[in-house]
């Protein structure tokens, strides 16, 4: 497979400290067809720095990834970003600050993680993941959808990954809007490229005529959110592939949380 997972095995930057998650974006014109009518932020150029507290649930994992508190003691994110199920201690999750270097950062670590059953390395399906913390962090929640009623509409996407492909990670937390792109574009234009598109586990976001506003490498298993009716935030998608980052015909792939909601929450039940 020729797309590349927007996750980046841990390193270190030059001023030492561990490397982590975000977003990229640029001025581009959203794409008539597919795009809601609600529009992305326009002319947003690397993204814009997140507000402390306005995505509190938000998480930065030590492999490299990012992800969301499924609970106060469950982590949601990508299959990809771990190596397997089972007893494991390795992962150490910073949340509840926007700046890596804070010291009011809540850190946790990991004592088991959970990997979907079916995950393919090579198609990138059922590309979800539960680590559990060894201790609940007294922060609020992101709660998942259960149906696809939000599978639409302008999404927010945030993370600490590299603002353009092959690009530094971030010290602080970034943000952008995407619209929604239908499977039937976005699948045609990927499969075109030789690489599989499963349309029950993937939902896309950004700009297809342009490019412009993506995830990128580093920002692996961070949700991309939609406002419920109520206006709270929900997840809707698991940041999981995409041909480079922000590139023209091929927007950010994420893994459909609503295909995946009913096994999320039994996984999360279950575990140890």
């Amino acid at each position: 497979m020729r797309a590349r997972k927007r996750h980046l095995v841990g390193w270190l930057t030059a001023a030492g400290t561990f490397a982590t998650l975000t977003v990229t974006a640029a001025a581009v014109a959203p794409f008539a067809a597919h795009a809601t009518t609600d529009p992305p932020t326009p002319r947003v150029v690397g993204g814009g720095r997140a507000a402390q507290g306005e995505f509190p649930w938000v998480v930065r994992l030590s492999m490299g990834c990012g992800g969301a508190l499924y609970s106060r003691q469950v982590v949601l994110t990508a299959a990809h970003c771990v190596a397997g199920t089972g007893a494991n201690t390795s992962i150490t999750a910073t949340a509840g600050v926007v700046d890596l270097q804070s010291s009011k950062a809540t850190k946790v670590s990991s004592t088991f993680v959970f990997q979907a059953p079916g995950f393919d390395e090579n198609t990138m399906a059922n590309d979800w993941a539960l680590i559990k913390l060894a201790k609940p962090v007294n922060l609020p929640t992101l709660p998942i959808t259960h149906t696809t009623a939000f599978d639409s509409g302008t999404f927010t996407i945030m993370g600490w990954g590299a603002t353009s492909e092959g690009g530094g990670q971030q010290r602080f937390l970034r943000k952008a809007q995407v619209p929604f792109v239908d499977d039937g574009i976005c699948g045609t234009n990927y499969r075109n490229k030789g690489d599989t598109f499963i349309d029950s586990d993937m939902i896309c976001a950004g700009l297809v005529t342009a490019g412009g506003i993506d995830t990128c490498q580093g920002d692996s298993g961070g949700p991309m959110v939609r406002k419920d009716n109520a206006g709270h935030f929900t997840e809707v998608g698991i940041v999981s592939w995409g041909e480079g980052c922000a590139e023209p015909k091929f927007p950010g792939v994420y893994s459909q949380v609503s295909t995946f909601a009913p096994a999320i929450d039994q996984a999360a039940q279950s575990l140890p």
